[in-house]
């Protein structure tokens, strides 16, 4: 759906796309390529993208973090904006289910750097 997407986009410009679970079931190097291909998206449209996967996050040039609370009778949702060590943390959390973990990190900040220099940096 998404190459549709971009085929489509060049011909009939749309404003705003809203994509949810986009990169449900793939992973590794198909879900970076997601990612690259939603950021050049975002260079024509606006880009709205649910995701759970970090090489995916690592393309967004707005990354909010949106979190669901309970207590069981009221339900609360919240959103905030991740930047700097936050986005890293929270792209550590979707690679490794841990925040703080060394390698976790690592690999978050690889991936947004790779993002950063558009994706053409190859991964070693």
């Amino acid at each position: 759906m998404l190459a549709i997407e971009v085929v489509i986009n060049a011909t009939d410009p749309v404003a705003t796309f809203v994509f949810d679970e986009v990169d449900a079931g793939v992973g590794g190097a198909a879900a970076i390529e997601i990612g690259r291909r939603l950021a050049r998206l975002a260079e024509t449209a606006q880009v709205i993208v649910v995701t759970h996967l970090a090489q995916v996050a690592a393309f967004a040039g707005n990354h909010l973090s949106v979190v669901k609370d309970s207590d069981g009778s009221v339900t609360e949702s919240s959103v905030r904006q991740l930047t700097g060590d936050d986005r890293a943390a929270e792209m550590a959390r979707l690679l490794s289910g841990l925040p703080d973990s060394v390698s976790g990190l690592e690999h978050a900040r690889e991936l947004m750097n790779l993002a950063s220099a558009g994706g053409s940096t190859k991964i070693r």
